[in-house]
C-alpha cells in the first residue's frame, strides 16, 4: 500500500515467446488491477486500418512486406497510449519493449512522465509445449483474437466468437515456422531479459498449465492472491 493508504499503481510489461499466453495474463492482470491493457498488436491493428493515412500507419506498413516495425515507430505507437490520463492508475504493456533499445526507449519516456516501469514479467514455457499450442492456433483476420483448436475452440467451429469473422491459420503457424520464429525471439529476448534482471525488476513466472494456474502464479508475484484487487505492489 502506498503513502496516504492509496494502491500502489501497478507499471507491469509482460515478455514471453509467441503462444506463451502474453495477450490472455495481460488483459486478465488489467482487468484485477482495473487498469489499461496497452497491446502493441491491437493498437496497430487499429491505426493500419481505423487511420490509414497517417504518418504513423505509412511507417508502420513495413509490417505488410514481412519486416519487424522500427524502434522508434513502435515506441511512438506505444507512447502515444501512454498518454492517456487513465495511465495514472497503472498500466499493463503487451507486445512492446521488444528488444533493449526499446526498453530504454520505454524507460526514458516513464521517467520524463515521473514513472517507472514496476516489473517485466517473463512468461517462461517449455518450446515443446509451445509447438502444439501455436500449431492449432486460430486467428480471426478481422479483430486478431485467437483460439487453440484442443484448449480452446471457438463455441462454433472456424468462427469467431466476438466478431463472427471466418477463423484462419497462419502462413507462421506452421511448425518450420514457428521454430523460426522462436529462434529469432530468443536472440532478440535474451539481452532484454538481462536489461531488467540487472535492475532488480524481472519477474520469471512459469506458463506451463491453465489460463487460470499461470493468472495465480502471476499474482503471486506480486504478493497478491486471486481473491484481493488492487493490491499494492512489493
Amino acid at each position: 500500500m502506498g503513502a496516504g493508504g492509496e494502491w500502489a499503481a501497478p507499471r507491469v510489461t509482460i515478455l514471453g515467446p509467441p503462444g506463451s499466453g502474453k495477450g490472455t495474463q495481460g488483459i486478465r492482470l488489467s482487468d484485477f488491477w482495473k487498469v489499461l491493457h496497452i497491446a502493441s498488436g491491437d493498437i496497430l491493428r487499429h491505426i493500419l486500418t481505423e487511420e490509414p493515412d497517417s504518418s504513423l500507419a505509412r511507417a508502420a506498413r513495413v509490417i505488410e512486406a514481412g519486416k519487424m516495425v522500427p524502434d522508434a515507430v513502435a515506441a511512438r505507437i506505444i507512447f502515444r497510449e501512454l498518454e492517456r490520463p487513465e495511465t495514472a492508475r497503472g498500466f499493463v504493456l503487451d507486445g512492446f519493449p521488444r528488444n533493449v533499445a526499446q526498453a530504454e526507449m520505454l524507460d526514458e519516456c516513464l521517467g520524463q512522465r515521473a514513472m517507472a516501469l514496476t516489473c517485466a514479467l517473463q512468461l517462461r514455457i517449455d518450446e515443446s509445449v509451445l509447438l502444439a499450442r501455436l500449431s492449432g492456433r486460430l486467428t480471426c483476420p478481422e479483430c486478431g483474437e485467437s483460439f487453440q483448436i484442443s484448449s480452446a475452440p471457438p463455441r462454433v467451429a472456424g468462427i469467431c466468437d466476438r466478431c463472427g469473422a471466418r477463423l484462419t491459420i497462419r502462413p507462421d503457424d506452421e511448425p518450420a515456422a514457428i521454430r523460426m520464429r522462436l529462434r529469432l525471439y530468443h536472440e532478440r529476448a535474451e539481452p532484454l531479459y538481462s536489461y531488467y534482471a540487472r535492475s532488480g525488476r524481472l519477474r520469471v513466472v512459469s506458463a506451463d498449465g491453465t489460463e487460470a494456474e499461470v493468472f495465480s502464479r502471476c499474482l503471486e508475484g506480486f504478493g497478491v492472491g486471486v481473491g484481493d484487487r488492487n493490491e499494492s505492489l512489493v
